[in-house]
């Protein structure tokens, strides 16, 4: 049996126009893009015509988006970047509890550098209270990062009302929309952000490259510092077949927005439904409605989720966060939701994409319907 691919929020394979976009970069357009020469001449075209792809999809100028070497980079070059450009203003930084590693770890090393870091709670679906950030704002806050839609339940963040609150008190506004990029709508413009993070493996593009938007006017330390690249804000010799690819990513993404949004919220609702009426016993984790339409996450309650996905290795799912998948504790974004422990061991991450089928959720329900039954079975005879 070919596996059931229900991770996508892990990763996503490549689209077969990202790969054709970006075999002609890896076999015969090598030329340094800095470089004055024919070769250069050509790499340096695509460079430009992917950074306007990119700039497209988010609504923002081409010169506002820098290539780096993915999410986690990204975010790291926002946080950092504005922490040290603007230490003189202050030293106070607001996130949440629910953020991804990639912001929360390089707050807790921004701590260890002088920067004061705030971590606000969000409610039982996951979601920040923009009154709540304007509590926290204080004379010296200079940043504020808050995702806009979580990894691991889907729950979407209201970055357009705390990005309004952000500008009143003229702070920094960061998103990591590593997860929404591609699923969504990301217009930067409507989501009054000053820097967005873009993953390009979250949406069909490769792993190894991504982006950010650093709105024009924004005071920011460049993250490596070398040559002129991007602007003199990440230096190095572009990944040139891995930016070609990322722009290819976005163009897909923006005209098949409408579809993608559609036809994902049907079959993850199809799928709660199926698990809902063959096996019960489930709670839906995140928001009941403003939730990614490819994320499903929910608690088989009483099971331990992550000996469910062992005993059905058909099915390729996730405890959460991929980053946690080897840890049997439970989730941190659950814990901060604060989900009971009975049903938070039982969570299991569904994300849902493209190339997923109603035969393959029909067959992933049965699949765990019978290790599910099974499992309740045991336990009550005991």
């Amino acid at each position: 049996m070919k596996p059931i691919y229900l991770d996508y929020n892990a990763t996503t394979p490549m689209a077969p126009e990202v790969v054709e976009e970006m075999l002609p970069f890896l076999k015969e357009h090598f030329g340094n893009p800095s470089s004055g020469h024919l070769y250069g001449q050509k790499t340096q075209e695509a460079v430009i015509t992917a950074r306007q792809r990119v700039a497209t999809l988010l609504e923002c100028l081409p010169e506002e988006v820098v290539f780096t070497g993915g999410g986690s980079e990204a975010d790291n070059q926002a946080l950092k970047g504005i922490a040290f450009a603007n230490r003189e203003c202050g030293n106070h930084i607001i996130t949440s509890q629910i953020e991804h590693p990639a912001i929360q770890n390089t707050c807790r090393y921004l701590g260890t550098q002088g920067f004061r870091v705030t971590y606000v709670p969000v409610d039982k679906y996951g979601m920040v209270n923009p009154k709540t950030i304007e509590k926290a704002i204080s004379t010296d806050t200079i940043l504020i990062s808050i995702m806009h839609a979580n990894n691991e339940v889907g729950t979407i963040q209201p970055l357009a009302e705390i990005g309004e609150i952000t500008r009143k008190h003229g702070t920094y506004f960061h998103t990591d929309a590593a997860q929404s990029v591609g699923k969504i709508p990301t217009r930067v413009r409507e989501l009054n952000v000053d820097l967005l993070t873009v993953a390009g493996h979250k949406f069909y593009g490769p792993k190894g490259v991504g982006a950010l938007y650093i709105k024009k006017g924004v005071n920011i330390e460049p993250f490596i510092h070398g040559a002129g690249h991007e602007r003199g804000l990440r230096a190095g010799t572009e990944n040139v077949a891995g930016i070609v690819a990322i722009g290819k990513a976005c163009q897909l993404a923006l005209g098949e927005m409408e579809q993608r949004v559609s036809s994902l919220t049907e079959l993850r609702d199809y799928f709660y439904k199926l698990l809902q009426e063959q096996i019960g016993g489930i709670q839906l984790n995140g928001h009941p409605e403003k939730r990614l339409p490819n994320t499903l996450n929910v608690s088989f309650k009483g099971i331990n989720a992550a000996e469910l996905l062992k005993k059905t290795p058909e099915i390729l799912a996730s405890t959460g966060s991929a980053c946690h998948h080897s840890s049997q504790t439970m989730s941190p974004v659950l814990m901060a939701m604060g989900t009971d422990p009975d049903n938070g061991y039982g969570a299991v991450r569904f994300s849902l994409g493209q190339w997923t089928t109603r035969e393959e959720l029909r067959e992933a329900t049965d699949l765990f319907r019978k290790q599910v039954l099974f499992i309740r079975s045991s336990k009550s005879s005991d």
